[in-house]
This record gives structure tokens, C-alpha cells and sequence, in this order.
């Protein structure tokens, strides 16, 4: 289908807060506790930006080094750099290895271990850059600039033999319309992408003309240019484009999810995920393709066309080749239309090109998935009950294992089996991200034994006794000793229809139980979101309870980890169930937490969260004041403002035209005339999903009201508040609201 229009992978609804809590099958050291006479302290905004974090992870082929990226906040500076970081498997000290003012990202290491491949923008825009590594030692040689593409490099990728490295970068694809499939790209491509780019920063008239949906997204405009696919010579930086020509995003923009694509075990294919459709804005139908890029002898393709493998008309997400190269295991989604539909894990046999599902049963999302070494079983995680796990299953032998849940685990990476190292299947060692609510991701190992099984939950997950954890990065231990950081509780309550809903509430520092506390309830995003045991830099509960106050959290009906009848409940349903919950889960905490003020309580959202602010600020006078940030006010013009039209066609059952009646019914602004309660509004120009006209409706009817309101606004800042000077005041204004209308 080449011209047709396309564009994005579907996203969830802008979350605004990590989720996943509470349980565990791993075993996790505890933080040291502070020196004797080092009393702890209650966290403050300026702590959370001197915290390092951690990004992606490689570990190298001798399974003996891990290679990940810390990011640094200067908050003076009020900017964010990446730079790359290693420390030993077996655990030790971790050490930065680069630390340019231009940043580094993306370190992974060439097949034989002896090159680290990077992404940095040192020489100007962001290439491709190479160095050798003493594999012995753990020394990285000086870089040199691999690739030279006008248009900049994205997710670099080395091929199996080393020979290659991919690449991707956006480019017109007019550019390479003619050059035909795989052909070699070289000077021709690269520089009428360039001639473009120039005219378009040289031309004093900077009007677009639009001619299909889409054509904004998430915080900019879709433009002219398309994601591409490149391969690129890992001698001379020699490339050729892989999508000669092509409309579509690939790999689809995407939000911080893991790859989407990966390369055979020979090389000599790649899989990739493409959403090529002719209505965008509308389908959540992203396909898996391959596409073979030599021939048998080891000569480029050139002729080869990419063909489509997936046959589910929802998503289907992350291709991942088995290591004997026999399947391909994926993401996939069934219903057509819907973004949060349960994402099953599917293989498909590259020989009988049959897809199978392979857990039929398992009623929870795969967020992530990586191939055992011997090609027989598949890790992967998944939310449940507030808490992001690692599970297994057995390809002939169907069934999940529970294999860590301490906190919220992500960027699975399996150390490699050395042939004068043998290991058995058994005592596989997987490498991730591990985050708790009071502490930010460290590298974790994962040393998984023998399993043996309990009786099955809802979930039909089994647990696993002897899998252990150790972790192997201390980025901010010195810094979290100081800390005086609240454990989470876990708290189940019954609510409408014989449904079990679970919360989570955070005391405050120095807590005394004699005492009243004010409380903040905040309401997570999605809505097929969910708060645990995860922390969060942009919504952090352990920061909004430091100056005094015991946090509520509830995920009410829509929320993931508990079941996909769980996260439907929301549909056609946003005010109704979901709104219950939340009451009751706050009354649930009043009555159990004898420490709680209720007199003295605050609402805080953002996006669906957001959305819930303004209903509840129409149906209860039980709050002192509101915090209403990026939500949905009037449902019927947040349908004509939004980007992606599939996620309010399928939560409100139509569109305003052929279902006025349900858009109306949940809208918050058609009770206007009940609002009473001080409200703080947040809305930013970039935000293209929930558009700013929201925020500006909102404050608008409430000064009219004259509803005590204030609102914040930032001209350069999308659904997430990022840079750090504004997420500075974004704290201090919001917390300033909390306190002007709770403190006695």
C-alpha cells in the first residue's frame, strides 16, 4: 500500500504518572541506612533533579560488562544530559565512560565486544558514533563519527555479524521515491533531504497546508518528513535506505516503548512494525513486516519488498526473533480501534508462517518480551496489582511464572551464554530496571532458578521461590540514605457492581499517628493507567507527601493489573463506576487511617486524571481545593482539538454527531453551575492530545463562576511538563495551591 497515508503507533492516553506495588518473589537489598548522628530529611524538589537516571541497558557478549545511560539534571542550566555508564555483572562500582557537554546515548556493544556504537550530537546533529572497548579492562578507546546523514541518526542497532549497524532517521520521502526497494541511497537521497531542510528554515513563510488527519501529534506537527529504516556500513558509514519511498513512520513514533523492530540471528532480515492505513487518526492497526536484506550469497537485496506477517486488525508491537531464528514473538492486540485492548503475547513460525497465542489465558497486558537462549521459553513483563513484574512461559508447556515484583521492572536484557561457560537453562541471568516508589530505577540482575509453583491468582500467574535479585548500580543511594522516604501501603476495598478496587496511601516524614494530616488524592492518567510501587519525576507521591502530607492514591475501574474487564469498565463510562471508585477508595482510607484530616483534603489530576478533577468539581463539595492539570473539559471540542481521533471515537462510542447524548453526558463542563471548590488549572500550548483551549475553557467558566482559580500556563511544554525549570515551578505552584487552601 505505498502512498496511502500513514502515520503513528497507537499510544495510551498520556499517563501522568508511572504506575505498578506491593509483593514480592525477589529478593532486593535495602538501601544502607544512614550514618549514626545522620538523622533523615524530608525530600525536596532540588533532591529530585540530583538524582541520576537511569535509561536503556547492553550487556556484551562476554556477558561480563553492562553498558547503560544515566541522564543529568542541571538545574541551573536547566537542561538534561545523557551520558554512558558501566559497571561489571558480577557487581562493583559503576563508572561513567563518557561525559561531553553535547551528551551520549544509546551505548551498545558490536557483536565481538571490542566496539561500543553510540548516538551523540558532538560534531553538531546527532550521528552515529564508534569506539573500541578493551573487553578485559572495561576501557573505552577515543570515538570516532560513523555516520554523516544530513537528516541526523535515531536508535542505533549493530547487526549480528558486526558488519552493519541500524539506523534510523526522518526524511522526505520523495527523496528516495525512485530509487527503488533497498537500494542504495547515498549522496542523491541524503542530499535532497538536505536542499529541503534548508529551503524549509530558509523560507520566510512558515504556512502548512494539510490534506488528511493526523497532521499534528503528541507535541509537534507531523510535517513532510517520515521516519525511515537505514543500513549503514560499520566501516565507512556507507547507507541505504530500507523504506525507499515511504509515507509511513518506521519504526511509529513512540513514547519511550521498547524497540520496534529487530534483525534476524544471520542478519540477512529485519522485522519492523508499520502502520500503513489510509486513516490514521482513526485505526490502531499497526502490522508487523519483514524484509529481507541479503541474499543467500551476503549481496544487498535490492529488489526485496517488505511483507506483512500480522493479521490482527488491532496493534501488533515489538517483533523479537527467537536466538535459533526459527519465530518471531510479538505484541498483539485483537479488537480493532482500541489502544488499551489486552496486549497478548503471539509467535509466529517463520517456516509455516502460522501465528499462535501463547497464553490464551493470562489475563493481564505484556508490556515487554525477550527470548530465553535456547529459544524455548519467553520473559516478559506485566502489570499486577500495582506492581510491574518479570514472568516466564514455557513454549510447550503453557503457563506464567512470577519471577521478581519488587517494584516496577523494565528493559529486560538476557545475559549471553558463553560457550566456555556453559549454563543451564536453568539458572538463566536477566539484566533490567528496577524502580520502587521511594526510589528511582537502579540495573538489576535476576538470577532465575528451579521454579516452584503455588496455586494460581486471577491472573493464572504461579510464583517462583528462588529467583534472587542483586542489584548492580548505586546511582543515588548516597543522596536516598539522606531521605526520609515512607514505605507504601496497599489497601483493598469493595465498590459498585461486587468489584474489588485496590489503593495506596504514603505517610508523610517524621510521621506521628497521634496527629491529623491533610491529605493530597491524586488521580492517575490513562485512563488505562495505574499507580504501585513506581516512582516518577513529573508526578512523584513520595515529593507531594515531604512537606507534610499522607498521599491517597486508587485505581479505580479502568486502571491496568487487574484483569481486562477491569480496564474496560471505563469505556461509555468516564464519570459513572471509575468516579465511585475513587469516592469510596478515599472514604475506604478516611475511615481506616484514623489519621487522616477529611476536613483537609485536596484533588489532583492530570490528563484523564485531569479530566476526573473538573468532574468531581462539578459533583462534590468534599475537597478544599482542586488541582486540574491537562484535562478534558468539554468532551465535545476536545473530540475537534485532539490528534488522535481512535482513542475518543472508542471511549465515547461514536462521535459527537452519531452519539451527542453519551459526549454529553460526561462532560464536565455541563455542570458549571455547581461549581464551588478552589480550582488550579495547568494546560500547555504543545499539549496536542488534550488541546490547551481545555485549560482555557475551564479557567474561563470558573473566573465567571468566580470560583477562586489561578491558572499556569507554558508556552513551550507539551502534555508533560520536562525542562527542568518548569517542572521547578510547576511543584511550587501546585504544592502552593494545596497548602493555600488545606493548612489550618
Amino acid at each position: 500500500m505505498k502512498g496511502s497515508v500513514c502515520a503513528v503507533a497507537a499510544l495510551l492516553f498520556a499517563l501522568s504518572a508511572g504506575a505498578q506495588s506491593a509483593g514480592s518473589a525477589a529478593h532486593i537489598s535495602e538501601p544502607v541506612p544512614p550514618a549514626a548522628g545522620g538523622p533523615r530529611r524530608p525530600m525536596t524538589f532540588e533532591d529530585m533533579m540530583k538524582m541520576r537516571r537511569l535509561g536503556d541497558i547492553a550487556v556484551s557478549p562476554d556477558g561480563k560488562w553492562v553498558l547503560f545511560t544515566v541522564t543529568d539534571v542541571d538545574l541551573e542550566k536547566n537542561t538534561k544530559t545523557p551520558h554512558l555508564w558501566l559497571v561489571p555483572v558480577g557487581g562493583s562500582e559503576e563508572k561513567a565512560l563518557t561525559a561531553s557537554s553535547a551528551g551520549e546515548s544509546r551505548g551498545r556493544f558490536s557483536p565481538d565486544g571490542k566496539q561500543i556504537s553510540f548516538l551523540t550530537a558532538r560534531d553538531g546533529g546527532q550521528q552515529v558514533w564508534l569506539a573500541s572497548f578493551d573487553t578485559a579492562t572495561g576501557a573505552m578507546g577515543e570515538p570516532r563519527q560513523l555516520t554523516h546523514i544530513a537528516t541526523e541518526a535515531d536508535n542505533a542497532t549493530w547487526s549480528p555479524d558486526g558488519k552493519h549497524i541500524l539506523f534510523s532517521s526522518a526524511v522526505y520521502p520523495e527523496c528516495s521515491a525512485g530509487t527503488g526497494g533497498g537500494a542504495v541511497a547515498g549522496v542523491d537521497e541524503d542530499g535532497c533531504d538536505k536542499r529541503k531542510d534548508d529551503a524549509q528554515k530558509q523560507s520566510k513563510v512558515k504556512a502548512q497546508i494539510f490534506t488528511h488527519l493526523l497532521y499534528r501529534h503528541w507535541n509537534a506537527f507531523t510535517g513532510d518528513k517520515r521516519s525511515h529504516l537505514f543500513l549503514a556500513s560499520a566501516e565507512d558509514g556507507g547507507f541505504r535506505d530500507l523504506n525507499p519511498g515511504d509515507t509511513c513512520d518506521v519504526p511509529p513514533f513512540s513514547l519511550g516503548e521498547p524497540d520496534g523492530w529487530d534483525l534476524s540471528p544471520d542478519g540477512h532480515e529485519i522485522a519492523f512494525e508499520e502502520k500503513k492505513v489510509d486513516d490514521p487518526a482513526l485505526s490502531t492497526n499497526v502490522d508487523i513486516f519483514t524484509l529481507r536484506l541479503f541474499d543467500d550469497a551476503g549481496n544487498a537485496d535490492a529488489n526485496a519488498q517488505p511483507v506483512k506477517i500480522s493479521t490482527s486488525p488491532g496493534g501488533d508491537f515489538t517483533p523479537r526473533y527467537s536466538p535459533d531464528g526459527k519465530y518471531i514473538a510479538w505484541r498483539m492486540q485483537k479488537r480493532a480501534g482500541y489502544e488499551s485492548d489486552r496486549f497478548r503475547l503471539v509467535v509466529y513460525d517463520r517456516s509455516t508462517k502460522q501465528i499462535r497465542e501463547v497464553l490464551p489465558n493470562f489475563d493481564r497486558w505484556v508490556d515487554e518480551e525477550a527470548w530465553n537462549p535456547g529459544s524455548k521459553a519467553i520473559y516478559f513483563t506485566s502489570g499486577n496489582h500495582g506492581e510491574e513484574g518479570v514472568y516466564s512461559t514455557v513454549l510447550d508447556r503453557p503457563g506464567v511464572v512470577r519471577l521478581g515484583n519488587d517494584g516496577e521492572y523494565s528493559n529486560l536484557v538476557l545475559v549471553p551464554v558463553q560457550a566456555d561457560r556453559p549454563r543451564p537453562e536453568a539458572r538463566v541471568k536477566i539484566l533490567a530496571s528496577m524502580m520502587r516508589a521511594d526510589s528511582p530505577a537502579e540495573v538489576i540482575a535476576l538470577s532465575i532458578g528451579d521454579t516452584v509453583s503455588k496455586p494460581t491468582d486471577e491472573s493464572g500467574v504461579a510464583i517462583a521461590y528462588d529467583s534472587s535479585a542483586l542489584p548492580l548500580t548505586h546511582l543515588n543511594t548516597a543522596l536516598l540514605n539522606q531521605l526520609d522516604l515512607s514505605k507504601m501501603d496497599s489497601f483493598w476495598l469493595p465498590s459498585i457492581g461486587n468489584v474489588k478496587v485496590q489503593g495506596f496511601l504514603i505517610r508523610p516524614p517524621s510521621f506521628d499517628p497521634h496527629k491529623k494530616y491533610p491529605v493530597k488524592f491524586l488521580i492517575h492518567g490513562g485512563p488505562q493507567g495505574a499507580w504501585g510501587d513506581s516512582w516518577s519525576y513529573r508526578w512523584n507521591a513520595e515529593l507531594f507527601a515531604a512537606n507534610g502530607y499522607v498521599v491517597v492514591m486508587i485505581n479505580p475501574g479502568g486502571s491496568t493489573g487487574y484483569g481486562q474487564a477491569f480496564v474496560d469498565r471505563v469505556n461509555g463510562d468516564w464519570g459513572g463506576k471509575p468516579y465511585i471508585d475513587l469516592m469510596r477508595g478515599l472514604d475506604y482510607a478516611e475511615q481506616h487511617y484514623p489519621f487522616i484530616d477529611k476536613t483537609r483534603e485536596c484533588a489532583l489530576g492530570a490528563s484523564y486524571g485531569g479530566y476526573m478533577a473538573n468532574w468531581v468539581l462539578g459533583h462534590t463539595d468534599r475537597f478544599k481545593c482542586i488541582v486540574s492539570h491537562d484535562g478534558m473539559f468539554n468532551t465535545e471540542s476536545a473530540y475537534g482539538t485532539t490528534e488522535e481521533l481512535w482513542f475518543n471515537e472508542w471511549e465515547f462510542k461514536g462521535t459527537p454527531w452519531t452519539n451527542r447524548t453519551l459526549y454529553r453526558e460526561w462532560s464536565p463542563m455541563l455542570a458549571e453551575t455547581h461549581f464551588k471548590t478552589p480550582t488550579l488549572v495547568v494546560h500547555s500550548q504543545l499539549d496536542y492530545r488534550l488541546d490547551v483551549s481545555e485549560g482555557y475553557q475551564l479557567f474561563d467558566t470558573l473566573q465567571r463562576m468566580k470560583v477562586p482559580s489561578k491558572m499556569l500556563y507554558f508556552p513551550d511544554e507539551g502534555h508533560w511538563v520536562l525542562k527542568p525549570q518548569n517542572s521547578q515551578l510547576w511543584y511550587k505552584t501546585v504544592n502552593d495551591w494545596v497548602d493555600q487552601w488545606t493548612r489550618k
